[in-house]
């Protein structure tokens, strides 16, 4: 059964004991979230209109952070993501992101998470969200992406979500300069996208969390060859 955990920063996660598995970093969901996806991916897009694409919805967090994002700056933003096993209403309300991030805006996060799924909505004049119920290991997308938020639990966890084939798969996806973040470093992650065609950076990761992150950009021209 699914537990509700604080994190160091005050927000809270979610752990999954079957998986022994927390949904965000337990040194903070919301300071991780908004390092790895809002700081190092979706600021490094320069298009004005940008097509984000999230694997693993989860608890809205990232998306919430990207709707927020989307209204601070007034870029237009199309967001889809894909999400297996949504997550029970009681549960997303205990969570309380809104009363921590953005109390003002609680009826916006409710939205995302009410909004009827496999049809695009349009929750913001600059956010429109398409929540996609299904297997992203086996789901095809319409391509187009710009920034890439690659949040599926941990390779070691569900190492299906994890595969050369899906990340070639999201390279021909995605536009040229287009920027994917994850917040897993591990060598063979970062070999199957520099495989894939990315250009890879290993970043700092978020403040008291993970040493490093990867970001990885669609450079055709640049392909980067195999590292240890």
């Amino acid at each position: 059964m699914i537990q509700i955990e604080p994190t160091a920063d005050g927000s809270r996660t979610l752990f999954v004991p079957e998986l022994n598995e927390h949904y965000h970093s337990v040194k903070g969901a919301l300071t991780e979230s908004e390092h790895i996806f809002i700081r190092t991916g979706l600021r490094h897009c320069t298009r004005r209109d940008a097509r984000v694409l999230e694997i693993g919805f989860g608890t809205g967090l990232n998306a919430f952070l990207t709707l927020l994002e989307a209204g601070k700056t007034g870029r237009h933003i199309h967001y889809t993501t894909i999400e297996r096993y949504p997550l029970d209403d009681n549960i997303i309300k205990e969570l309380r992101y809104p009363e921590l991030i953005a109390p003002e805006q609680a009826g916006l996060f409710q939205e995302l998470h009410q909004t009827e799924w496999n049809v695009p909505q349009e929750i913001t004049p600059y956010f429109t969200l398409l929540k996609i119920e299904g297997d992203f290991t086996r789901s095809v997308f319409e391509g187009g992406y710009d920034v890439v938020y690659f949040d599926a639990f941990a390779p070691e966890k569900q190492p299906e979500m994890w595969s050369q084939p899906l990340f070639d798969y999201l390279y021909t996806a995605m536009n040229e300069d287009g920027i994917l973040t994850t917040y897993c470093a591990k060598g063979s992650v970062r070999r199957m996208l520099q495989a894939a065609g990315f250009t890879v950076e290993r970043l700092p990761g978020p403040p008291e969390g993970k040493r490093e992150i990867l970001r990885a950009t669609k450079k055709p021209d640049t392909k980067k060859e195999l590292t240890k």
